[in-house]
């Protein structure tokens, strides 16, 4: 059974710092491409903000490059987003997900607000 547990949000001031944590089973994760994933308050889509691969290459949307670190840790089934110098637009429910998503199979997600 395909499980994803997001953690780590929480309520920060802008320039601060947070790292999320993501924990996946019942798949192969360490072939999976992962990503950190995002909705906006008010938004029915998800963006995804950035993605790892199995070799560790990283891709970044423009709105995050420079801002937001992703990394993963095979033997722990984890992907982690290090994001720093938040800003209130960053505010939104973070999901992890494979990369192209794994279908209906989402976690509960984290939520990140920034404010000013």
């Amino acid at each position: 059974q395909v499980q994803l547990v997001e953690s780590g949000g929480g309520l920060v001031l802008a320039g601060g710092s947070l790292r999320l944590s993501c924990r996946a089973s019942g798949i192969a994760f360490s072939i999976k491409t992962m990503g950190w994933y995002r909705q906006a308050p008010g938004k029915q889509q998800r963006e995804l903000v950035a993605h790892i691969n199995s070799r560790g290459s990283t891709t970044y949307a423009d709105s995050v490059k420079g801002q937001f670190t992703i990394s993963r840790d095979n033997a722990l089934n984890t992907v982690y987003l290090q994001m720093s110098s938040l800003k209130p637009e960053d505010t939104a429910l973070y999901y992890c997900n494979g990369v192209p998503s794994l279908g209906v199979y989402w976690g509960q997600g984290t939520q990140v607000t920034v404010s000013s």
